[in-house]
């Protein structure tokens, strides 16, 4: 396997990664409420490096509290949460993998808001509602915004203290980054508005932020939307289109990034993003996890509830991926923005077959790949393509039931048909929980009330 260029190494400016084949920023709520990780996602992230991708790009890890999705996620917040990073950073390492952490801040898209980010509205680019769940926002002040670029840089700092291997930022699949981004959601009127440039204005602003916190040689990398493709709901508008997101990808190359990440979408989840099905039958279940987050919550639920209203949905969500296969989604879009850049180009979607990929970087289209779901199905993928298979003996069926059961339950394979038995899914579901440490009596000051 010495001449495939799956297993060459990855060179970007200041960091080496052994392969091609990074995992894709996947978690579930694996932490403890103040935003400190556990044993338990340590646990989750060195399955994919004994696995053997090249590196790990963390889950969702937001730089303030306010900032989460959802409860139970792990935040890079707070200086005495380094030690833990650092130990997490460790674990991964001990496989020859790297680890990335993407900084994050939810803005409007917040799903699940916990006890820290219950008030409403919630910041954004924009006082406009998000339109398919209806969650509730406010424009952010200018103070607002440089005290969060601030933030965004303390954060990286504390990454590179933590001997992590760089940082991501998450400026793709409808969080904030995304919010300003969008020209089909920044309706500002000042200098964070208006034309691309001034859209673009907060991230280029985070991009010199961390390079002044953590200096130019520590590894730098921004996760873009190609296409927005915003009309999910066909009266919305499109948004950016490929020719901005170039000249975005452009200008943080000249800011300071050392790679880009590039997926789709204006949202998450997204018709296409991530690829495959959409299992209305396991949102009838779950969904109502989230009725409470946005204003048209009891809305989707009710047509998640009601077969009779299912094929209505399925109509509006499915229409934009008419055509598409769901491997490679965003390859073609990924292959030029390459061609604008110096930098390594990172493409997300749906990949699981090593001749697809094989192909994609042999013409130069990408220089490595992020997986998600298809090494939740199959942790092994890297070493399994290495061995020559082109597919896992039980491929990843796109069946999406994995994000479909993350509001409520633990993360992992949900496709019964890939297991031998039900209980056989449901221990690899609960693997990650082992833990092998002693619990710890609290001191008198941490007891007292």
């Amino acid at each position: 396997m010495a001449d495939d260029i799956l297993f060459t190494p990855l060179r970007f400016r200041s960091l080496e990664v052994k392969n091609r084949v990074l995992r894709s920023n996947i978690s579930g709520r694996f932490d403890n409420e103040d935003g400190s990780l556990t044993q338990t996602r340590i646990n989750w992230e060195t399955k994919f490096a004994a696995g053997g991708v090249g590196a790990i790009l963390s889950s969702y890890v937001p730089v303030a509290m306010e900032g989460r999705i959802i409860a139970n996620y792990a935040t890079i917040h707070r200086d005495d949460f380094i030690p833990l990073w650092q130990r997490l950073g460790e674990a991964v390492h001990a496989h020859g993998a790297k680890y990335i952490l993407q900084l994050s801040h939810s803005g409007r898209q917040m799903d699940l808001p916990g006890i820290h980010n219950q008030a409403r509205p919630t910041p954004s680019a924009t006082s406009q509602p998000e339109t398919l769940h209806g969650f509730l926002t406010r424009a952010m002040g200018v103070g607002e915004i440089g005290q969060l670029v601030k933030a965004f840089a303390r954060g990286a700092w504390r990454a590179r203290e933590a001997g992590l291997d760089g940082v991501e930022l998450h400026a793709a699949n409808g969080y904030l980054f995304t919010q300003f981004l969008s020209s089909a959601i920044n309706d500002r009127t000042d200098l964070y508005g208006g034309s691309l440039r001034n859209r673009a204005r907060f991230l280029l602003e985070v991009i010199a932020a961390i390079r002044e916190a953590v200096g130019r040689d520590y590894h730098l990398q921004v996760k873009l939307s190609a296409v927005d493709h915003n009309d999910v709901l066909p009266w919305e508008g499109k948004g950016n289109t490929l020719a901005n997101t170039v000249q975005v990808a452009r200008w943080c190359e000249a800011a300071g990034a050392d790679a880009l990440h590039i997926s789709t979408g204006s949202l998450f989840p997204h018709p296409l993003n991530p690829p495959g099905d959409l299992p209305l039958e396991v949102l009838a279940v779950t969904y109502d996890a989230m009725i409470s987050s946005g204003i048209h919550g009891f809305r989707n639920f009710l047509f998640f509830r009601y077969p009779a209203l299912r094929p209505l949905f399925r109509w509006l969500w499915f229409r934009l991926k008419r055509g598409r296969e769901n491997e490679g989604i965003s390859l073609q879009d990924a292959r030029t923005i390459r061609q604008a850049v110096t930098i390594p180009v990172i493409s997300t979607g749906g990949y699981q077959s090593a001749s697809v990929v094989r192909g994609a970087l042999e013409r130069g289209d990408i220089d490595g790949v992020a997986i998600a779901r298809s090494l939740v199905a199959n942790n092994d993928l890297a070493r399994q393509w290495q061995a020559g298979h082109d597919l896992p003996e039980r491929p990843c069926t796109y069946c999406n039931k994995c994000l479909l059961n993350a509001p409520k339950n633990p993360m992992g394979c949900y496709e019964e048909s890939r297991f031998d038995s039900h209980e056989q899914m449901l221990e690899q579901l609960m693997s990650i929980y082992r833990t092998r440490g002693e619990l710890a009596v609290p001191t008198a000051e941490e007891a007292a009330p």
